[in-house]
């Protein structure tokens, strides 16, 4: 076997669910992100519009990187659905995966030298790119990375390297057809088109990155979804085929997150303080919409269950 062949394996036995290899350098896909920058499809999150020139460019995050072991990790397509996006519902993903890239970074070491970098959504790449650069699958028109044999309900990773590796062929065919079960569903219309996503009216944005209430004209939409959203992911036939269920421990859901029940959930977060939050939500990705915002969002949910002209008091505006 190849040193890259190796390495793959590695991967798999670390219990990563695909493994590929890309070259870095220019990305095909900057334009469409500069196109999506410019037409203000970010909303308020000003982050993605710094280190814009590094993003175009994967050898620019770290210097002297030349190669890619891109991975992606299954978090449970096919559990059901509930108020809670499938992916926040277990541990936060970003340390079980940087530890295991680091592992493999030390491997790759140890058997060749050089040098190496792990990435989970830590630094300024367009991971979707570089994993379909490694081959793991197309972008979909709802703007996730499809792969064919298991749908689009995984994480991704990436070790950087600037030991001499043989990269995979990018995914270069398009599997989405005429099909747009994707757009058709949205609760809020948040695509602007295929594969353009405008963050602004897209629920996981309103439900975790936005500081602030929630736009009236969208509160209906947000229905009974307290964190996140998985929409368009569960009409996609990719995923109604082969979504798996969740088979890393750390992913099953904690506590109640797994509950179909948005107003128990809702109810619980409006009793929380600061203590009982943190206590609740320790090493869990959502951490990042805080205690104000989970509040904002359980206000929302619950004047939703309510129906029209049943609305409790304005939610507080969470960041306030």
């Amino acid at each position: 076997m190849t040193l890259s062949q190796r390495l793959k394996a590695q991967a798999y036995a670390a219990g990563f669910d695909l493994a590929g290899i890309a070259m870095l350098g220019p990305v095909e896909e900057a334009a469409h992100y500069d196109a999506w920058l410019a037409n203000g499809y970010a909303a308020t999150m000003d982050y993605m519009h710094r280190n814009v020139d590094v993003r175009r460019d994967t050898t620019r995050p770290k210097p002297g990187m030349r190669f890619a072991l891109v991975v992606a990790l299954d978090y449970g397509g096919a559990e059901p659905g509930g108020p809670v996006a499938r992916y926040a519902r277990g541990d936060d993903y970003h340390r079980l995966m940087w530890d295991r890239l680091d592992e493999l970074g030390e491997w790759l070491r140890t058997e060749a030298g050089g040098k190496t970098r792990s990435y989970v959504d830590t630094g300024p790449i367009l991971e979707r790119a570089l994993a379909r650069n490694a081959g793991l699958g197309w972008i979909g028109k709802n703007a996730m990375l499809i792969n064919p044999d298991i749908g689009s309900f995984f994480f991704i990773g990436a070790l950087f390297t600037d030991v001499e590796l043989e990269p995979d062929r990018p995914f270069a065919t398009d599997h989405c057809g005429t099909c747009r079960r994707c757009l058709d569903a949205c609760p809020t219309g948040a695509f602007a088109a295929p594969r353009v996503l405008d963050a602004a009216r897209c629920i996981s944005y309103l439900t975790i990155e936005l500081r602030g209430p929630i736009p009236p004209e969208l509160r209906e939409g947000v229905g009974a979804r307290l964190y996140g959203c998985d929409v368009c992911q569960e009409v996609c036939p990719w995923n109604v085929k082969f979504a798996r269920e969740a088979r890393e421990p750390a992913f099953k859901p904690r506590g109640n997150l797994g509950s179909n029940d948005a107003r128990a959930l809702a109810d619980e977060w409006l009793a929380m303080d600061a203590h009982a939050y943190a206590t609740a939500f320790r090493n869990s990705a959502m951490k990042r919409a805080r205690l104000d915002g989970l509040q904002r969002n359980a206000h929302a949910v619950l004047d939703n269950l309510r129906g029209p002209g049943n609305e409790g008091p304005a939610d507080p505006p969470a960041g306030a």
